[in-house]
């Protein structure tokens, strides 16, 4: 499970920085906590909640499957 979160705070990060985005714009966008952004990234999160991730999705405006799975 680990490595599916690693994988994840990985593919957030490159789709943040595709947009020209810091973490707190993110976090302010997505309106989920600077901290959780942090943690995703660094892979301190290691069980985020679909709600989480549904909300980062919509507003990188990707669905959560690419989200996860992006390449």
């Amino acid at each position: 499970m680990s490595r599916e979160i690693s994988q994840i705070g990985k593919n957030l990060r490159i789709l943040r920085k595709q947009k020209e985005w810091s973490q707190d714009k993110l976090s302010k966008v997505a309106d989920i906590s600077y901290n959780t952004v942090i943690k995703l990234e660094s892979g301190g999160i290691t069980n985020p909640t679909i709600e989480t991730l549904q909300k980062i999705a919509k507003a990188l405006n990707i669905s959560v499957d690419n989200l996860i799975n992006y390449k």
